[in-house]
């Protein structure tokens, strides 16, 4: 039986449980958000990326609501017993892995939906470790394993991002296959142009003079190594984490040895610490973004992956010229 589609079965003892603990917990989010239609197939998403390449792919046979609301770093979401309520109504739930979403395990063990279809996005990508971690990362990283240095931004590669996009196609197909050539020819489409996208990466990040970006946290190691890029963390996994003054000191002399002119920060964390490099060593600061989430302005704008991944390959070109 395929990954994506084993069933998950507990007790309502184990369903109490794990719904008093995600009361419990810090951060916990207001959640009155339910499916509304009947017909179609009812999808739940966590994260931006995977809520986008299952709205191209499902177009209008689904309803797909997304855990990790605009402008929450999904790195701080706390599931509400709303959440718990729309995983048990789903008939789909589609979430990346690779240990994005520190979440799920418990989530997972406390659904008594016995037809839920389970579908891990990243399952078939060749995971990659991180260069370093840094201290206290690991009691800021929530749930995660503390032995885990996987870095679970796997979208980032556009290859992989197809990758993605064709494990969430073949669930749908099984969960629906009365409108299996639909998702058929709606993955079909986005993959070229998401190819198209690729294309495009790979020529104008050709030739530049630079080849090292400096970045908030170690979110774009998929998208360096498909381009040849080299980037260097101000901090590790955890997007909101801060560096010790010894860190400090380190990036600020990595910046002015190689001549880096940007700092990267990202849309949906403070931008203090990547000011107080740039101001250091006279470069300025840019937005690179992970597309772990939208904020609400993007979302307003109704930039989707596609959108976002082109404004940072001018990011790009223009701290790398």
């Amino acid at each position: 039986m395929k990954e994506w589609k084993k069933r998950v079965e507990c007790s309502f003892f184990g369903m109490l449980c794990a719904s008093l603990f995600m009361l419990s917990g810090c951060g916990v989010q207001a959640n009155n958000r339910h499916f509304t239609s009947e017909a179609t197939l009812k999808i739940v998403t966590t994260i931006y990326p995977i809520q986008n390449f299952t709205e191209e792919i499902a177009g209008d046979k689904a309803e797909i609501i997304n855990l990790v609301p605009a402008g929450m770093e999904p790195h701080d979401f706390e599931l509400s017993t709303g959440d718990m309520q729309l995983m048990e109504e789903a008939d789909v739930f589609i979430y990346n892995g690779a240990g994005m979403e520190h979440f799920v395990d418990k989530t997972l063990e406390s659904v008594s939906n016995k037809d839920l279809v389970i579908v891990e996005a990243a399952q078939n990508v060749d995971l990659l470790e991180t260069e370093h971690s840094h201290e206290g990362e690991e009691a800021h990283s929530g749930e995660r394993n503390a032995d885990e240095r996987m870095d679970p931004h796997t979208w980032l590669s556009i290859e992989n991002a197809i990758c993605e996009a064709e494990v969430i196609k073949d669930a749908l197909c099984e969960a629906d296959a009365e409108n299996a050539d639909y998702y058929n020819s709606n993955f079909d489409d986005y993959k070229t142009k998401l190819r198209a996208l690729a294309d495009r990466y790979e020529k104008e990040l050709a030739g530049l003079s630079k080849n090292t970006i400096v970045v908030a946290h170690e979110a774009f190691g998929y998208l360096c190594e498909e381009y040849g890029l080299i980037q260097e963390a101000v901090e590790g996994l955890t997007a909101d984490s801060e560096p010790d003054t010894a860190r400090m000191k380190e990036i600020i002399d990595f910046c002015r040895e190689n001549d880096i002119q940007v700092i990267f920060f990202e849309e949906l964390v403070s931008p203090k610490v990547a000011e107080t490099i740039a101001d250091e060593v006279g470069a300025r600061t840019d937005v690179l973004n992970p597309i772990e989430g939208r904020s609400a302005e993007l979302e307003a704008e109704g930039l989707d992956y596609i959108g976002l991944m082109e404004q940072n390959l001018e990011a790009l070109k223009k701290a790398l010229k």
